[in-house]
């Protein structure tokens, strides 16, 4: 149960939906009249602000691990920022009127929410959720948490540390660009290496990449030069394993399967990820990377699938304002 909120509460809200598996632009609509989510003990409702796109997002709605997902019909979306408008009764870190960021899917794979972000309002567990960095905006903070919380994830898995040096797979997409920052800025990375086409190698430089490869001109698996960590973020793990050290490590995050000495690995979302880089954030160390396409509208979320699903974006893809 949750205590009587102060905020005006609708029961019914708008939100895009889809009943069946398929592309955006086939299945997902627009319901104007979804119930509310019931707001459960450990759980807050937050008016959503604005919500950011992942490939997961269009994975699942494609179908693509039916066999794990919860029922349809689903509310897509992991990625939120927003306020707090109403507090379940053992909710012990956030009030009404606070403004938060979080994935809401804690196990991206197992039984994700059917009431995801692209809604008005939706309901979330407190552990998920992080107080947003005051100098961020809505669009900024809702573009980070899946993003951030994979890169941080597989670098900590990689054991990696000070005086490493790191290539990086898919420099320029929305989970590439925090690897590279996290590595170099919070991770204090030797040497950060990191790939993407032409036109985007000046963005990999900006953001501490001290080497910048561009893929379309040469296969970074023939450089004489090895890595004691590669962190695959677009599904070239066969490869990844030929540009890494003796005894170093290969993370991906793109399936199904990963080759010794590779380790493939699903987010699991965690508040505490968010509080840990908040000073790194508020600092402006680590930088929220927003395709220059976005924000796209919540009436155009469907145009906004379309472009995410290209695997063209650079950073990531927002959605806002919401109703």
């Amino acid at each position: 149960m949750a205590a009587p909120s102060s905020f005006t509460i609708p029961s019914h809200n708008k939100a895009w939906v889809y009943s069946e598996y398929g592309r955006a632009v086939d299945v997902l609509k627009l319901d104007p009249n979804v119930p509310v989510p019931e707001v459960k003990d450990d759980q807050v409702l937050v008016k959503v602000a604005a919500a950011s796109l992942n490939p997961v997002d269009s994975k699942r709605m494609q179908g693509f691990f039916k066999a794990t997902d919860s029922p349809l019909p689903t509310v897509p979306g992991y990625d939120i920022a927003g306020v707090v408008v109403k507090v379940g009764s053992q909710v012990k870190n956030f009030k009404e009127g606070d403004e938060v960021f979080g994935d809401i899917n804690e196990v991206a794979l197992e039984q994700p929410k059917r009431f995801g972000s692209l809604a008005e309002y939706t309901a979330v567990e407190e552990r998920v959720l992080s107080l947003k960095p005051n100098n961020l905006s809505f669009v900024e903070a809702a573009s980070l948490p899946l993003a951030i919380e994979t890169a941080y994830e597989g670098l900590e898995r990689t054991g990696f540390s000070a005086g490493k040096s790191i290539l990086v797979l898919g420099g320029a997409g929305g989970v590439g660009t925090q690897i590279i920052q996290l590595a170099k800025h919070v991770f204090g990375a030797s040497k950060v290496a990191a790939t993407a086409s032409t036109g985007k190698l000046e963005l990999l430089k900006s953001l501490g990449a001290d080497w910048a490869i561009d893929y379309t001109k040469e296969n970074f698996e023939d450089l004489p030069e090895k890595f004691d960590v590669v962190y695959d973020a677009v599904g070239q793990v066969e490869r990844a394993v030929k540009a890494v050290k003796e005894g170093g490590q290969v993370v991906t995050i793109v399936g199904p399967t990963a080759p010794p000495p590779a380790l493939i690995f699903v987010l699991t979302s965690k508040g505490s990820i968010l509080e840990k880089l908040k000073p790194y954030l508020e600092s402006g160390k680590v930088k929220p990377v927003i395709d220059p396409k976005s924000p796209f509208p919540f009436s155009k979320t469907v145009e906004a699938f379309s472009y995410l699903d290209t695997n063209r974006a650079t950073g990531k893809v927002v959605v806002y304002p919401f109703p």
